[in-house]
């Protein structure tokens, strides 16, 4: 048996085996048409305090990658939609950016993955015929280079090449065998690649008429009467983001690629918006983003590939305010560039106390009911007398505007007080103790000692790797080689 052959035909069947044991990730896309740009350094700083695992560059940026070194942290790293037309065209262009831009500072740079273009077919569709082309250029320059089982080809596109996503069961994507999507999939499929996509509940929810609740496209719960249901398989779908998915992995089996896996390359959603983008606030992207980092990091996958982690990258970790369009477009960073949060963060449900912090905080539970939320806001500003005026209207802590914002901080602001003198993190059950700073932005938590860039922006893990257990585990390739290794080993031997 080809060794070779072995890893790629085993990896799908390991990632079902081994989803609880290697767990998914959620990473960030880094952009750089920013006004005041943080150095490479002080990026790479800032990612490291969040405890990120993995991410995304848009291009190859020389200073990024140096800065990059001997962080484990793994890379993305990007042909931009200019250099797609060159590289398609020359085998030895290729070559040279393969040498130039990966080569030269792997192993030290832990570069994965080359994604090629972004959403070529839709946004460059002159470019698509020789798309493939430059993948496998590409990828040609990578074997010889010895680096194709650490680094993998792939290009992302946007979720348009698939005309009518819902049902997910009757997806399809817009081509035929000849196609350049056919093309690709054959590329994905014997490179033994994944297919990268970016899915945007955001836009599937303010460009589909009102046809589907908000809720369903912020991960929020449905009441049953309006469960969202694939009537042809009877699948539920809790979620927009869910459904887009796995709208994509129908269409692969329409085109006869049942094996492909799937890596979101772009998720998120905008928190501040024009006019004439009412859904584009705090709140709404604050709720996104959390009920995202929790879907994510349970492992699974959508319904009809539950076994399948769906492994996510956030868009994105600053606004880009040099980016045209209207004013939401440039509103999708996460974080400000001086490393603070636009919005709080947490890892949903989570009692236990992670981290090496000498501090904690106490803070509402993401699925405490609101009634009791309320109940234990209203004890902690009266009775507790707990200092509430900073999440009055107008002050530094007033929005996010929803009771579990209010709630965490008055709850939090009570236990710091009083909890040298017996009193407890409970409030009838709807609080919880974190070592994770639930500052943001200009509303500083009592007991922060830090208040420009917090560690705790993100619970440990939430940007790597989570268990069951809750425990942050970095998805290395070498380990993943090692139990293939294993298992091919075993094949061979039965």
């Amino acid at each position: 048996m080809n060794p070779d052959r072995c890893f790629g035909g085993s990896l799908l069947v390991l990632i079902g085996l081994f989803t609880n044991v290697l767990g998914a990730f959620i990473g960030i896309n880094i952009g750089t048409d920013v006004s005041s740009m943080p150095s490479a350094s002080e990026v790479v700083s800032i990612i490291k305090t969040h405890r990120i695992t993995h991410v995304r560059l848009y291009d190859a940026d020389s200073h990024m990658l140096k800065a990059l070194a001997d962080s484990g942290i793994e890379v993305t790293v990007g042909v931009t939609n200019e250099e797609v037309l060159g590289i398609g065209e020359s085998a030895s262009a290729a070559a040279a950016w393969v040498s130039k831009n990966v080569a030269s500072y792997v192993p030290s740079t832990n570069i994965t993955a080359i994604a090629v273009g972004s959403e070529v077919l839709t946004s460059i569709p002159h470019a698509a015929p020789i798309l493939v082309t430059a993948m496998n250029n590409l990828h040609k320059a990578l074997v010889a280079s010895n680096l194709n089982f650490q680094v993998k080809v792939s290009s992302p596109q946007s979720l348009d090449i698939i005309p009518e996503p819902f049902p997910p069961s009757t997806a399809a994507f817009n081509s035929s065998p000849n196609s350049t999507v056919y093309q690709l999939l054959q590329f994905l499929n014997n490179t033994n690649s994944y297919f990268m996509l970016n899915a945007y509940p955001y836009y599937g929810y303010t460009n589909g008429n009102d046809i589907f609740p908000i809720d369903y496209a912020l991960f929020k719960p449905l009441p049953s009467v309006k469960q969202i249901v694939d009537p042809n398989t009877l699948f539920h779908y809790n979620s927009m983001f869910d459904a887009m998915v796995d709208a994509t992995y129908y269409s692969m089996d329409a085109l006869n690629f049942s094996g492909i896996p799937i890596v979101v390359t772009e998720t998120g959603w905008p928190w501040q918006g024009g006019p004439n983008e009412p859904d584009a606030t705090v709140e709404n992207a604050g709720t996104f983003i959390n009920y995202l980092i929790r879907r994510v990091s349970n492992d699974s996958g959508p319904p009809s590939r539950p076994n399948i982690p769906m492994n996510t990258y956030i868009y994105e970790l600053f606004n880009e305010d040099k980016r045209r369009g209207p004013v939401s477009e440039k509103n999708w960073g996460v974080l400000y560039t001086n490393g603070t949060a636009v919005f709080p963060l947490s890892l949903s449900g989570s009692s236990q106390i992670m981290g090496n912090a000498t501090t904690v905080f106490c803070v509402a539970k993401d699925d405490a009911s609101e009634d009791k939320l309320q109940d234990g806001l209203n004890w902690a500003c009266g009775q507790g007398q707990a200092n509430c005026s900073v999440i009055q209207s107008g002050q530094p802590c007033y929005l996010p505007n929803n009771i579990k914002n209010h709630a965490s901080y008055a709850y939090n602001d009570y236990y710091q007080r009083m909890h040298t003198v017996g009193a407890t993190c409970d409030f009838d059950g709807t609080a919880t103790i974190t070592t994770n700073d639930p500052s943001y932005r200009s509303c500083i938590f009592t007991g922060s000692s830090n208040s420009s860039a917090r560690e705790g922006l993100l619970p440990p893990g939430a940007f790597g790797p989570v268990s069951p257990l809750g425990e942050s585990m970095k998805l290395l390739v070498s380990k993943v080689r090692y139990v293939i290794s294993a298992a091919c080993l075993l094949i061979i031997l039965l």
